[in-house]
């Protein structure tokens, strides 16, 4: 159990690590971008939530121990065995998310990079949803 918690918080650091370096790389790219806001505001949402995956560990890890508890009911075994696979599912969001972004260069077309960081925007939206009620249903 120690090994598989240390490989998954081992392996959210990598993630977080790898969409830092990106994510910079990315920035310079847009910087000169007339779809640099777009760009951003995509960005930003991404910021503000990934350092909740690390909460989405924990709220996970918590609710498995409680889950193995004894004296666990079936309506509260249901209940936390949903908050478990909520939170599985925000954080696979989030990582296909991250795995998926890749910012079409307005060199290519500025209308084809905005559509994409628009419909990009709508995607990151929905991660951060679905991160935050993960969370909720957590507690």
């Amino acid at each position: 159990m120690k090994f598989i918690r240390s490989t998954s918080v081992l392996f959210l650091l990598l993630n977080f690590a790898a969409c830092q370096q990106n994510q910079d790389h990315e920035h310079d790219d847009a910087a000169t971008s007339p779809n640099q806001s777009l760009y951003e505001e995509v960005m930003g949402i991404h910021d503000d939530v990934m350092p909740k995956m690390n909460d989405l560990y924990k709220a996970k890890t918590r609710l498995q121990t409680r889950l193995a508890a004894p004296g666990v009911g079936d309506a509260e075994r249901q209940e936390v065995t949903l908050a478990i696979a909520r939170i599985d599912s925000a954080s696979e969001g989030m990582m296909v998310w991250m795995r998926q972004f890749d910012p079409i260069p307005d060199s290519v077309g500025e209308d084809k990079a905005r559509a994409y960081l628009q419909e990009e925007l709508v995607k990151v939206k929905k991660v951060r949803e679905d991160i935050l009620e993960a969370l909720k249903m957590a507690e």
